[in-house]
């Protein structure tokens, strides 16, 4: 049996997660639609295919073995991941009675927006909504063609008539494969990396024209140190493919921090410091100004400002 079919069934998990918050096998079964004996079952279906004992049963009550407790923590991470993603497919799903009709950045759509999804849910389980997930400069367009209640741009500037608020805060990462020279030079320098001028003249492989990423590196670099980017060396509408290129040895590129954290962790992608440049950016709300947010969309605005992150610090050259 492969390991994908063994962990394939999430509810399994789900309900061990909830016997160990429970202490009740009969009462976790009731609190997902099941009887107990359905219940029951479904635990010694897990237990048969995974090969251990997840859960103690006794007349007072069910409590997780040191090896279901240990698969429930592994689970978590897995359950969490699956509610995320139901959240956002479900808002691609274009209703027509849709309630709140948002647009969204990539990166706000790839990995800030399903997480306020979920809270959104939790707040008001009948709202609908519905997702355009585009680039900055498309959002701005969607909301003000009334397209779109709310949107969520990274990009630096926009056009007139929107209201701006912030949301959170990103760093834009230099991102090359670990045998790039970049990367060989910040290992052997200690946390030694490239110049703007460096940056600014080197192909990128990079996001299309009108992203919010691709559009606030021009500016930082016309900004900060007057200088204009080179050509890029491929242009690709998906973060993970830019990615992709990147591992293989493309070339470098430019992402949110939020989209190479793994990869970085992972030592599929390394990051190159720049000195000279400040790459920090900040994540907005944007709706039609003169107007105010109502009903979900205002909830949703409420929801990413609270849990918005701080500026992260400016990198030490």
């Amino acid at each position: 049996m492969t390991l994908a079919s063994r962990v394939s069934d999430l509810t399994g998990f789900d309900l061990l997660l909830t016997v160990a918050r429970l202490g009740s096998l009969g009462r976790a079964a009731a609190e997902h639609g099941m009887s107990q004996p359905a219940g029951s079952a479904r635990m010694r279906q897990l237990e048969g295919r995974l090969g251990l004992a997840l859960i103690e049963r006794s007349p007072r009550g069910s409590r997780l073995t040191p090896a279901g407790a240990l698969v429930a923590d592994w689970a978590q991470a897995a359950i969490d991941a699956a509610a995320a993603l139901d959240a956002g497919v479900t808002a691609l799903r274009r209703e027509r009675d849709s309630r709140v009709r948002i647009a969204a950045s990539m990166t706000v759509a790839e990995y800030l927006l399903p997480a306020w999804l979920i809270a959104l849910r939790a707040m008001d389980p009948g709202a609908a909504v519905a997702l355009m997930a585009v680039n900055s400069a498309d959002v701005a367009g969607a909301v003000l063609a009334d397209a779109a209640d709310v949107g969520f741009v990274e990009g630096p500037d926009l056009p007139d008539g929107l209201r701006a608020e912030p949301v959170g805060a990103d760093v834009l990462t230099v991102i090359v494969a670990p045998a790039h020279p970049w990367a060989l030079r910040a290992r052997r320098g200690g946390r030694r990396g490239i110049t703007a001028r460096e940056l600014a003249g080197t192909p990128l492989v990079a996001r299309e024209a009108g992203s919010g990423t691709r559009r606030y590196l021009e500016e930082a670099l016309a900004a900060q140190a007057g200088l204009d980017r080179v050509p890029p060396l491929a242009e690709l509408s998906s973060t993970t493919a830019i990615k992709a290129a990147v591992a293989a040895g493309a070339g470098p590129a430019v992402l949110s921090s939020l989209a190479v954290a793994a990869d970085l962790a992972a030592g599929t992608l390394c990051a190159v410091p720049v000195s000279g440049l400040d790459l920090r950016r900040t994540l907005r709300a944007v709706w039609p100004a003169g107007r105010r947010l109502t009903g979900p969309a205002r909830d949703l605005y409420a929801i990413a400002a609270r849990s918005g992150t701080r500026p992260p610090a400016r990198a030490r050259p």
